[in-house]
C-alpha cells in the first residue's frame, strides 16, 4: 500500500510540473508559427513593392518606368480594400461550393484568430493581377488597367483560389498546387496572353532602360518566395524548410540553365537572361514546393528553364503576340511545366513527398489546368471588352504612347536631364 502510495503521489507531481511545461511548449510552437507568418505576410507584400515594381520598372523605357511603379503601387492600396471589403469573403469564406459566399463582406467575422490568415491571403490576392500588368505596359490606360484588374481578380483569381485552397472542385480532386501554379500563375500567364493580343502591340519596342534595377527587382522577388511558397505551409515547420530549400534550388538551376542556353544560342549569356530564368524557377517549383525533394526542384528548374526560354524567345517571336515583359512565357509556362512535374517530383521515385501515384495525380493536374485555362480566357476576354465600352478603348493614342506614360497618365518624369 505504501509502494502504490508513493507511486501516486510520485505522478502527480510529475502532471503537475509537466503540464505547464507542455502547455508553455504549445504555446512556444505557436507564437513561433504566427512568427513565421507574419513575416511570410510581409515577404510575398515585398515581392510586389518593391520587387516586381523595380524588375519590371527596369525593363521598360525611360519614359514609362514611373507608370509601371504607379501600377504597381496602386494596385496594392486599391486590391487591398477591395479584399477587405469582399475579397475575403468570396475567396476564402465558407468552405466548399465555386466561391466562399458573403458572409464574411467588410471581414465581417473575422476577428484576431482569423486576421493573420486573412493578411496572408490578401497578398497573394494583391500580387496576382500585378503579374499581368507586364504585358501590356507603356500603351495601357491607368483607368483601364485598374478596373481590369478589380474585376479579374474578383471573377477570375477569387474562385479559382477558393475551389483550390478553401474547398471545391479543385480541392476535392486533390489537386497539388501548394502556393499558386495554377491560382496564380497560369490565371495570370492566360490572362496575360488574351490582354497583349486585345491592346495590341506597342508603337515601338525598345530595350530595357536600367538593368540593374530589374536585377535588384528579380533578388527582392528571389528572397520574397520564400515567404509565397514557404509561408504556404501555414506555419514555421519542417515542411516549410523544405519548401524554402526547393524554392531556392529550383530558381538557381533554372538561371543556369537559361544562361548556358543563351551562351551557346547567342555566345553571351546576359543578365537579363539569368535574371529570367530565376523568376522562371521560381514560377515553375511554386505548386511542387510542398511534395518535391531537392532533386525534384533541380529536374523542375532545368525543365523549366529551358522550356520558359523556348516559349520567351522562340515561340512569341513566331506567333507575333507583344508580350512586352514575357508574363506569358515565364508565367504561364513555368506554371504550367510546375504543375505537371508536381505529379511526377512528388513520387517516392524522385525522392518526392506526396502520398499520390503519377499515373493518378497527372490526370488530376491536367484537368485542373486545362480547366483553369478555358475559364480565365473566357473570362478575360469579357471583362477586357466590358472595361473597353467602359473606358472608351483600352490604350492611350499612339501619340500619347510616344510621349510616354508618365507624363500623359501622371503628369511627372523619373529622370530629368
Amino acid at each position: 500500500m505504501k509502494n502504490i502510495t508513493t507511486l501516486l503521489s510520485t505522478l502527480v507531481v510529475f502532471f503537475a510540473i509537466a503540464s505547464p511545461a507542455l502547455a508553455q511548449e504549445a504555446d512556444a510552437a505557436a507564437t513561433g508559427n504566427n512568427a513565421w507568418m507574419m513575416t511570410s505576410t510581409a515577404l510575398v507584400l515585398f515581392m510586389c513593392i518593391p520587387g516586381l515594381a523595380l524588375f519590371y520598372g527596369g525593363l521598360v523605357h525611360k519614359r514609362n518606368v514611373l507608370s509601371v511603379l504607379m501600377h504597381c503601387f496602386a494596385l496594392v492600396c486599391v486590391m487591398s480594400l477591395v479584399w477587405l471589403v469582399i475579397g475575403y469573403s468570396i475567396s476564402v469564406g465558407n468552405a466548399g461550393g465555386w466561391i466562399g459566399g458573403f458572409d464574411n463582406i467588410f471581414h465581417k467575422g473575422i476577428g484576431p484568430d482569423k486576421i493573420l490568415g486573412s493578411a496572408f491571403q490578401m497578398t497573394f490576392f494583391i500580387i496576382t493581377p500585378a503579374l499581368i500588368i507586364g504585358t501590356f505596359v507603356e500603351r495601357i490606360k491607368f483607368t483601364a488597367m485598374m478596373l481590369f484588374c478589380v474585376l479579374w481578380t474578383l471573377l477570375v483569381y477569387a474562385p479559382i483560389c477558393h475551389i483550390t485552397w478553401f474547398g471545391g472542385w479543385f480541392a476535392e480532386m486533390k489537386v497539388v498546387d501548394l502556393a499558386g501554379g495554377i491560382v496564380v500563375h497560369i490565371t495570370a500567364g492566360v490572362a496575360a496572353l488574351i490582354a497583349c493580343i486585345m491592346v495590341g502591340k506597342r508603337s515601338n519596342a525598345t530595350p530595357p532602360h536600367n538593368l540593374p534595377m530589374t536585377v535588384t527587382g528579380t533578388a527582392m522577388l528571389w528572397v520574397g518566395w520564400f515567404g509565397f511558397n514557404a509561408g504556404s505551409q501555414g506555419g514555421a515547420t519542417d515542411a516549410a524548410a523544405m519548401t524554402l530549400f526547393v524554392t531556392h534550388i529550383s530558381a538557381a538551376t533554372a538561371a543556369t540553365v537559361w544562361a548556358v542556353i543563351e551562351w551557346f544560342t547567342i555566345k553571351k549569356p546576359s543578365v537579363l537572361g539569368i535574371a529570367t530564368g530565376a523568376i522562371a524557377g521560381l514560377a515553375a517549383i511554386t505548386p511542387a514546393s510542398g511534395v518535391a525533394g531537392p532533386m525534384g526542384a533541380v529536374l523542375i528548374g532545368a525543365v523549366s528553364g529551358a522550356v520558359c526560354w523556348w516559349a520567351s524567345v522562340k515561340l512569341k517571336n513566331k506567333l507575333g503576340y507583344d508580350d512586352s515583359l514575357d508574363v506569358v512565357g515565364v508565367h504561364g509556362v513555368g506554371g504550367l511545366v510546375g504543375t505537371l512535374l508536381a505529379a511526377l517530383v512528388g513520387t517516392a521515385a524522385f525522392g518526392g513527398f506526396g502520398d499520390f501515384t503519377f499515373g493518378n495525380q497527372i490526370v488530376i493536374q491536367l484537368i485542373a489546368s486545362g480547366a483553369t485555362i478555358v475559364y480565365t480566357g473566357v473570362l478575360t476576354v469579357a471583362i477586357l471588352l466590358f472595361v473597353k465600352a467602359v473606358c472608351g478603348g483600352l490604350r492611350v493614342t499612339e501619340s500619347e504612347e510616344r510621349e510616354g506614360l508618365d507624363e500623359v497618365s501622371h503628369g511627372e518624369s523619373a529622370y530629368h536631364m
